[in-house]
């Protein structure tokens, strides 16, 4: 990867508007990328998310913004630069390698240098398949010849849409461990753009979560699982329990307990606990003070995910070892160990602030 100056972001987006028709797929979102960072583009179908890829790409044309890549304006008023000349690398859903040239033909197609295809190959593990054709490749190689050939033009940029979707998931897996270790075994800068929120998690830096076309919330996997700006974000990343409280001087009572929350919160509020900070056990501990009835179980192997319902209706979810094993019926005591996020009722939408 070529070298850039520090203090040029590999990629900025600047209030970047897309509509067609009367549906309007990105509204005012604005994002950055750092030098060698990954970056995940985490949302449901419909999102924005491949209209907003696409636009960097230079695929579609912004109705409003900015694009910046490497602080070289590609898109904004009076501008567009083409697709070709934005030296970014792509590597889409299917590979979309050349059928009829070889692996190393492939690679070296848009290479920089001579022997910027044998490297770029090696870094992917593949140095030994140069002479094959795509159709004797299996799909996760055939994806590592993609990712090959977007390195090989030492693009500014790396931009996937849905590399590992066609995969089936044993394969998915293990392939995008090996891609983010290329990524950054490259010094690369990557958007990765993804439904799944697994992959985004484990694979990248930061993460992007949209909705309806608009960014709800930008930060690292551990501050947007952990601490979701809305109910929606905390339920599309994963299981949630969610418990209503109230929350005074700093404080939120609940069924589990008395939990520390912003003192800016007053009055209902919702605490979001993750399935795996409800822990569950037959006696009394640190000061549990909640009681309930084991009412399902389902048994992983590695670990097991049990459902408990308290006194009053409520059922929650605890996400634990594979033993003790617990079964309907059994009483249990629960207690948190784990973060706790609190959530004002009927909030609106958090929009992220832009990233950096």
């Amino acid at each position: 990867m070529r070298a850039l100056l520090p203090c040029r972001p590999a990629i900025e987006v600047d209030g970047v508007a897309k509509a067609f028709g009367s549906h309007v797929a990105v509204e005012s979102v604005s994002l950055r990328l750092k030098q060698g960072e990954i970056v995940a583009l985490l949302g449901p179908s419909g999102s924005g998310k491949t209209t907003l890829l696409r636009m960097i790409a230079g695929f579609e044309r912004p109705d409003a913004g900015r694009v910046a890549i490497a602080g070289l304006t590609v898109a904004g008023p009076g501008v567009f630069v083409e697709p070709e000349q934005r030296r970014i690398g792509m590597v889409f859903q299917q590979g979309a390698l050349f059928p009829h040239l070889s692996v190393q033909a492939n690679v070296a197609f848009g290479a920089t240098r001579r022997e910027r295809a044998a490297e770029c190959l090696e870094l992917v593990e593949l140095g030994h398949r140069g002479a094959a054709f795509p159709h004797e490749l299996s799909g996760g190689e055939r994806q590592r010849v993609a990712l090959a050939r977007a390195l090989a033009a030492e693009p500014e940029v790396v931009l996937l849409d849905e590399p590992f979707a066609a995969l089936d998931a044993t394969l998915r897996e293990s392939l995008r461990e090996q891609v983010a270790a290329i990524l950054r075994a490259a010094g690369a800068s990557a958007l990765l753009v993804t439904h799944d929120q697994a992959e985004a998690l484990s694979l990248a830096d930061m993460v992007a979560v949209m909705q309806d076309g608009r960014l709800q919330q930008f930060g690292t996997p551990e501050e947007v699982y952990e601490r979701p700006r809305s109910r929606w974000v905390a339920e599309f990343l994963g299981e949630a329990n969610v418990l209503s409280a109230s929350a005074r001087g700093g404080s939120a009572v609940c069924e589990l307990g008395s939990f520390a929350v912003s003192g800016d919160l007053d009055g209902p509020v919702e605490l979001v606990v993750r399935p795996e900070s409800v822990a569950i056990g037959h006696a009394a501990r640190r000061g549990a003070d909640a009681e309930g009835r084991v009412v399902a179980r389902s048994f992983y192997g590695h670990d097991q995910v049990v459902t408990v319902e308290l006194p009053t209706g409520m059922r929650l979810r605890s996400r634990g070892l594979g033993f003790p094993a617990w079964h309907p019926g059994d009483r249990v005591r629960l207690w948190v160990e784990g973060p706790v996020s609190a959530l004002a009722v009927d909030q609106p939408p958090a929009l992220a602030p832009t990233a950096r």
